[in-house]
């Protein structure tokens, strides 16, 4: 049975990331910029630290790799609906590019769902590379305004961490955890079981 006590520390800070989403919700409908944007940091900082402590302590699962992956796009969400609420004329501008973005990235999930029935946690070195510009435009944008180069640096790596998101759902036939990219999955042990079967 599923206890509270089976979850380790790294996993209690992925559930603050999922928990503070009502807060930060709340923040936006009190149009409360500010205030919004030092939550939105904090929980961007637990996602460093819970990935920190998984690896230090060696207490990294299944579980707590769903747990963060759940945690960032949820995380990640709000942050976009944060951007849409304060700086909505330069979303509007750019909506076409983010469009752009969007589509492979809803794509990949829709593959993962089918395939796995849950969504991935490769948790690439190019899917970290990408969260920390997302969070980085996104934090810049909300405490200073938006910078265009690093808008198109995020949309750019964005995309090509999506298509290898995909890439790697059809190299691996069941649902895996922690791949550093298609280099390594093409030398990983775990696919070379799907390929004896």
């Amino acid at each position: 049975m599923l206890t509270f006590k089976n979850y380790n520390i790294a996993d209690w800070f992925s559930f603050y990331r999922i928990a503070a989403v009502p807060i930060l919700l709340f923040l936006l409908w009190l149009d409360e910029r500010e205030i919004f944007t030092w939550f939105l940091l904090l929980s961007y900082s637990t996602d460093a630290i819970d990935g920190y402590l998984a690896r230090k302590l060696k207490i990294s699962s299944a579980r707590g790799s769903q747990l963060d992956s759940m945690g960032d796009q949820l995380t990640f969400i709000v942050g976009l609906i944060g951007l849409w609420i304060f700086e909505k004329t330069f979303i509007k501008e750019n909506l076409l590019l983010i469009g752009i973005a969007f589509v492979p990235y809803i794509l990949q999930m829709a593959i993962a769902f089918l395939k796995y029935g849950k969504a991935t946690a490769f948790h690439t070195y190019l899917a970290k590379t990408s969260a920390v510009l997302q969070a980085t435009f996104i934090l810049w944008t909300l405490f200073f305004g938006p910078e265009h180069v690093l808008f198109y640096l995020m949309i750019i790596i964005g995309i090509f961490e999506t298509l290898e998101e995909i890439t790697l759902i059809f190299i691996y036939d069941i649902w895996v955890k922690d791949v550093k990219g298609i280099y390594w999955a093409l030398k990983d042990e775990r696919r070379a079981i799907n390929t004896e079967r």
